[in-house]
Formats: C-alpha cells, structure tokens, sequence
C-alpha cells in the first residue's frame, strides 16, 4: 500500500476546500454562457479521471447554475475532439506539438495552456510479485521485449513470460513510456491494452506474471474508498533511474517525489529525488471569451481546486512540498 513517508499536506485539507468555498458564495444564476454558469463539453485524458472528477464535483456544488459536460477519453481523442471544437477545453499531460498548433493557427484561435499539476505514473504488479524494485533500465528492457521473463529481472524463480498491459490504444501512458522510457523504441509485440485504468488494474490482479502502468491518482487518495480497494488489488513497485542503485534509491510516486526541488532542499537532502515517471497536467482552452471553460480552468488552478489536487496525493502545480523528517533518536 501507498504510505507517505514525509508530511507534506496540511491538516484537514478537505475542511479547508470548504472554508475557500464557503467564502466564495455561488453563482449568480443567469441566461447564457460566463464563468460560473451555462454549460460546456470538457474531454479529459481518462488517467486523470479521478482528479477531474473531484474538481468538477466540488465546482457544480459551488455553482449548481454550471453544467460541465465531461468525457473521459485516451489522450488522442481528447486532442482530436479540442482541434475539431466539439469540447472548449482539454485535461492532457503534454502541450501542444507543432502540429495542432498549426491546427489552431487556421482557425485563428490561439489557445490558453494552464498548468495544474504534476502526476505520477504507477507501476503495477500482482501481489504474488516478489519483484517490486524496479530500475528504469529494467523497465526499458520489458516495455521493449528485451526482458520477457521475470527471472531475468532478479533471477528469482517462480513467475515466467512478462505480460504488459496498458490502459488502451493510443493513451497517454503509451506515449510517456515511448517518449520517456523506451526512448523512441517500439513496444513488445507481448503488450495488451485493457478499456480503461479500472480494467487494466483488474487484469493486473487476476494475472500473476502482469506488468501495468497507471495514473498514479487512481491509487492514492487514501479517503477514497473506490482508490483504496484498487490500490488493495496490487502491489506498487519502487523505481529509481539510478545506476548501480541501493535499496533506500527506489522510491514510489509519492508527493514529496512528485514535487520539483529547490537549490535549497536539495542542498539540505542531496539524496534527495524526483520519481522518475512523472509529468505535467494542463488545461488547454479553446474559449474565445471568458465563458464557463474559463471559469473551470481557474477554479482548478485557484486554491481550492489545487487543495483537491493536495490531497488526492497528486503535486499541486501552485503549491511547494513541504519536507519533514523525523529527528533521530
């Protein structure tokens, strides 16, 4: 199981999103589109669904005049659908390429990008693994299928053939282990994409010798009855990009890790370091005027939406982690 090992959230986060809501008072009720009323289509990259759909919860509660029409979708088919305006915003894990910008460029759109935070990507095993410590080299070598057999990873015997499974086609976490992991390489023909991350983590419990990777925000909000019975399923494993690792180098994608460094934290903890399957979360918009996609995106970026992001367990993007360790003894 996921467990923090520094404390880095503030007590009683959820009592203070209230109070921030509290303050705020709802919407004014009233004909057409603004910030805090009408409705409008968001796609969202389905890894992020639970976050997304914390945000969007505590939003409609805030403003019940606001009626935001969600679809959770590979990241593909969120870019697609942004590009040919059937929603106003886009919840991805990258910006644009140079491509789409030349998309919006004809349609003399020049799109809003807002960083909200920063995810982590989980690896995933069946809790018969005995194989929980992992190096990105390792990983490499399985998403490419140069290791296809778990006791050529620490030479324990017991589990056999590597089964790969990602969430789906064309997804996010596809792209991220090609562009981050593999460097380009193609994937193993033994890979096996699931529906979605709820498919992908049943898989991975039912299958003894099963590999996955999933959006880390699936797993890790410990007040979350439906991320805690996933997280129950499998087990996480530790990765470190190290060469030549010790044991204390694996790390899971907790906040602390999540969380970019400053000079000073990594002058006072030079062991200190970032999970290495980390990346981004923005909001791109498409909104010509400051509708209710404007007004959604800054409700995640304000301090309410980025207290959820606290404490769901993913790294808020306007937020520092705090470092507290325990003297010794």
């Amino acid at each position: 199981m996921i467990k923090r090992p520094y404390l880095i959230t503030t007590a009683c986060v959820l009592a203070g999103v209230i109070a921030v809501i509290s303050c705020n008072g709802p919407g004014t009720p009233g004909a057409g589109d603004t910030p805090t009323s009408g409705t409008v289509a968001v796609s969202v990259d389905e890894t992020f669904a639970p976050i997304l759909q914390a945000q969007i919860d505590t939003f409609s509660k805030l403003y019940p005049n606001a009626h935001i029409q969600t679809s959770f979708q590979p990241e593909e088919k969120v870019m697609l659908d942004l590009i040919n305006d059937k929603v106003k915003l886009a919840v991805v894990s990258r910006e644009l390429n140079a491509e789409e910008k030349a998309d919006f460029a004809k349609q003399s759109i020049v799109p809003r990008l807002t960083h909200i935070g920063i995810d982590g990507l989980a690896i995933v095993l069946n809790r018969t693994n005995p194989d929980t410590l992992l190096t990105v080299a390792q990983l490499a070598a399985i998403f490419t299928g140069k290791t296809t057999a778990w006791n050529q990873v620490s030479g324990k015997k017991g589990l056999t053939d590597i089964n790969v499974v990602f969430d789906a086609n064309r997804s996010s976490t596809t792209r991220f282990v090609r562009d981050s992991v593999t460097g380009g390489a193609p994937l193993t023909s033994r890979v096996f994409a699931a529906t979605s991350n709820p498919a992908l983590l049943d898989y991975v419990a039912t299958h003894p010798n099963a590999i996955g990777i999933v959006g880390v925000n699936w797993i890790s909000d410990q007040d979350d009855p439906a991320a805690m019975k996933f997280l129950n399923k499998v087990r996480v494993a530790s990765i470190t990009a190290r060469p030549n690792p010790k044991p204390s180098d694996f790390i899971q994608p907790y906040q602390v890790y999540l969380a970019p460094k400053t000079l000073e934290q990594l002058a006072q903890y030079p062991d200190l370091q970032n999970y290495p399957l980390r990346r981004n979360i923005y909001i791109i918009s498409r909104e010509a005027r400051a509708g209710l996609g404007t007004g959604f995106a800054s409700f995640v970026a304000g301090k309410s939406g980025q207290l959820i992001f606290q404490k769901s367990g993913l790294m808020p993007a306007q937020m520092q982690a705090r470092i507290i360790t325990t003297p010794k003894l």
